[in-house]
């Protein structure tokens, strides 16, 4: 999965948990990322089913997985649940998939939502959305630079 170089198209990119995954779009144009939602991550039947309403609905060209990597660069479980999730992806949809080092998007995201004044409930709701937002704006942002 080498480094894609396109310009002015849709992507959306997925935060990849074990209960719940979390989508958000951006525009390689722009540069900009927006959280969408999350879905629950209960078998890969269901998961692809609504990856592919996604996909009806915002037609992307790429799309970005999130890399869970231990802070010293090592894989593991969930790693390798991501990168096949990934594999999956790119299988059944015949588009270009990336994966992108996520370390510490949960955090920055579960900071940002506390810093926000949001109750539990709320934060439990929009954390991965939002944590898909800062893989793909990390992303958008490395793409720019290379």
């Amino acid at each position: 999965m080498a480094p894609l170089k396109v310009s002015g198209h849709t992507v959306l990119a997925f935060d990849f948990g074990a209960r719940w995954i979390g989508v958000a779009v951006g525009d390689t144009e722009t540069r900009l990322a927006n959280p969408l939602g999350m879905f629950e991550a209960a078998g890969a039947s269901r998961c692809m089913a609504e990856v592919e309403t996604l996909l009806r609905e915002w037609r992307p060209e790429l799309l970005v997985v999130g890399l869970p990597l231990a802070m010293d660069g090592s894989e593991h479980e969930m790693t390798r649940r991501a990168r096949r999730f990934a594999r999956r992806l790119e299988a059944r949809f015949r588009l270009p998939v990336e994966l992108t080092d996520e370390r510490l998007s949960s955090t920055a995201a579960e900071e940002t939502l506390r810093e926000s004044g949001l109750g539990e409930g709320r934060r439990k709701q929009t954390v991965h959305a939002l944590a898909a937002q800062i893989i793909l704006q990390s992303y958008l942002d490395g793409s720019a630079r290379r």
